[in-house]
C-alpha cells in the first residue's frame, strides 16, 4: 500500500513539472477520447441494427471512415501549419459534435454513408494540430514522456468509456451520439478557454505562405527519406497491431470459442496495464536510441502475435495480450516522438499529419488482407504471417538507428526557438492546475 502511495506521489511530483497548456490539453483528451469510446464498441452493432444491413455495409462504410481520415489528416496537418493548432482544433470538434447527433437521428442508410464519410474527414482535422500542439508545448527530452501521458489518458477513456455506452445503449442508442457530442462540444470549450495558440511565429522578414504552397510543402517531407523509411517500416507492424481490434475477436471466438466477453476482458487488461504503467515505461526509454527501442518494442510483437498461432489455452491468450501491451508501450510514445523530433518549426502539422496517415492507410486494407490469409491459407497463418511481418519491421528499425541517431542529433544540438505563449503558462514551475 505505502509502495503505491509512493509511486502515485512520484507520478503527480512529475506531471506538475509540466505546463499549464499541456495538462490541460492532457483533460481535453480524455473528455474528447471518452466520448469517442462511448460510441466505438458499438458502431456496427448500431449500423446492423438500425439499417438491417450486415458486415459487408459495414465494413465498407468503415473504409469509407478511414479514407476520410487519411484526406483530412493531411489537409488538417498544412493548415495547422498555415493557420494555427487551435483554430483546427476547435473546427473539427464543433463540427464532429453537431455531426454525432445527425448521425443518431437519420434513418436512410445513404444519408448516414455522407455523414460518416464527411466526420471522418471533418473529424480527423485536428489530429495532427492536436499532436503538433504537444510537440509545441514540451522540449524534446520530455516529449516521450508528453506523448506517454496522453496515452494514459486515452486509455483511461478506453476502459471507462465502453462501460457508460454499453448503460446508455440499453436505454437508447440516440444517447450515446447524444453523450459523445456533449464530450466534443466540453473539449471544445476547454480549449477555446484555456489553451492558447502554439505555433511557432514565422521568422522576421520571412513571407507568409499560400495556402497552396503550404500543401505543395509535403513534398519537403517525402524528401526526408529517414523519415519516409522509418514511417514504411512501422506500417508494416501497424498491419499486425490493427488485428487485436478486429481479427483477433473472430478467431478466439471462432477457433476457440472464446466468448465475447472475455475478448472484451483482454482489451479491457490492455488498456488498464498502459494506464498503470505507460508512464513509467515512457520515462526509462525516453533518452534511449529511438530506432533501438522500437525494435526492442516490436520484438514483444512478434512473440505476443505469434503466439495465438501455438496455443489454446485460455490463460494463455492473457499472457500473449500481455506481451503486446509492453510492445505497445514501448513502440507509440516512441513512435510519436522520433516524428515530432524529426519534423522542422514549420512544417510539424505536415510531418505529424504523415504520422497519421501510415496509421490510416494499413486501415484501409490490413483487415481485409488478414481475411484473404485466413480463406486462402487458414487462420494460424495470420499469426505465422503476423510474426514475420513484424521480424521484417524489426530489421527495419535496426537498419534506421544509425541514421535516426545522427538526424535526432542534430536536431537537438538545433537552437530552439521561442513560442510566443502568454506569461501565465511560460513559468512551468509555478502556474498548475
Amino acid at each position: 500500500m505505502l509502495l503505491i502511495v509512493a509511486d502515485e506521489s512520484k507520478i503527480t511530483s512529475t506531471f506538475n513539472e509540466y505546463p499549464r497548456a499541456f495538462k490541460v490539453l492532457t483533460l481535453a483528451t480524455f473528455i474528447d477520447m471518452l466520448g469517442g469510446f462511448l460510441l466505438i464498441p458499438f458502431f456496427a452493432l448500431y449500423i446492423t441494427q438500425r439499417f438491417n444491413v450486415g458486415m459487408i455495409e459495414v465494413g465498407f462504410l468503415f473504409s469509407i471512415n478511414s479514407a476520410g481520415n487519411i484526406i483530412g489528416g493531411l489537409i488538417g496537418g498544412a493548415l495547422a501549419d498555415k493557420y494555427g493548432r487551435k483554430k483546427l482544433i476547435l473546427f473539427g470538434l464543433t463540427v464532429s459534435g453537431i455531426g454525432n447527433i445527425l448521425m443518431g437521428l437519420v434513418d436512410n442508410l445513404g444519408l448516414f454513408f455522407i455523414l460518416a464519410a464527411s466526420l471522418g474527414l471533418i473529424g480527423s482535422l485536428g489530429g495532427p494540430a492536436r499532436q503538433a500542439m504537444v510537440a509545441d508545448l514540451l522540449p524534446k527530452e520530455k516529449q516521450a514522456e508528453g506523448f506517454g501521458i496522453l496515452r494514459i489518458s486515452f486509455n483511461l477513456s478506453a476502459t471507462i468509456g465502453p462501460i457508460i455506452g454499453g448503460i446508455l445503449a440499453a436505454q437508447s442508442y440516440l444517447l450515446i451520439f447524444i453523450a459523445d457530442a456533449v464530450c466534443s462540444i466540453i473539449t471544445a470549450i476547454i480549449v477555446f478557454v484555456v489553451i492558447p495558440e502554439t505555433k511557432p511565429q514565422k521568422e522576421e522578414g520571412k513571407p507568409e505562405e499560400t495556402i497552396m504552397k503550404t500543401v505543395i510543402g509535403y513534398k519537403e517531407v517525402l524528401k526526408d527519406w529517414v523519415y519516409m523509411a522509418f514511417l514504411s517500416v512501422s506500417a508494416i507492424m501497424i498491419i499486425v497491431y490493427m488485428q487485436m481490434n478486429s481479427t483477433l475477436a473472430v478467431f478466439l471466438n471462432s477457433v476457440h470459442g472464446f466468448p465475447a466477453s472475455g475478448y472484451g476482458l483482454l482489451l479491457s487488461m490492455n488498456a488498464f496495464i498502459v494506464v498503470i504503467f505507460q508512464f513509467w515505461i515512457a520515462r526509462r526509454i525516453s533518452k534511449r536510441n529511438p530506432m533501438k527501442m522500437m525494435t526492442f518494442g516490436t520484438f514483444f510483437y512478434v512473440i505476443g502475435f505469434g503466439m495465438y498461432g501455438f496455443v489454446s489455452e485460455v490463460y494463455l491468450f492473457f499472457v500473449a495480450m500481455i506481451l503486446i501491451t509492453i510492445g505497445e508501450m514501448i513502440v507509440t510514445p516512441i513512435g510519436t516522438t522520433i516524428a515530432s523530433s524529426f519534423a522542422p518549426e514549420d512544417k510539424r502539422g505536415r510531418y505529424m499529419a504523415m504520422y497519421g496517415f501510415h496509421w490510416s492507410i494499413p486501415s484501409l486494407f490490413g483487415v481485409l488482407l488478414a481475411g484473404l490469409v485466413w480463406n486462402f491459407l487458414g487462420s494460424l497463418w495470420v499469426w505465422y504471417l503476423a510474426a514475420i511481418l513484424c521480424v521484417i519491421s524489426m530489421s527495419g528499425f535496426w537498419i534506421l538507428r544509425t541514421a535516426a541517431k545522427e538526424r535526432l542529433s542534430r536536431e537537438l544540438e538545433a537552437p530552439i526557438k521561442e513560442v510566443n505563449l502568454p506569461k501565465s503558462i511560460e513559468d512551468t514551475t509555478e502556474v498548475y492546475i
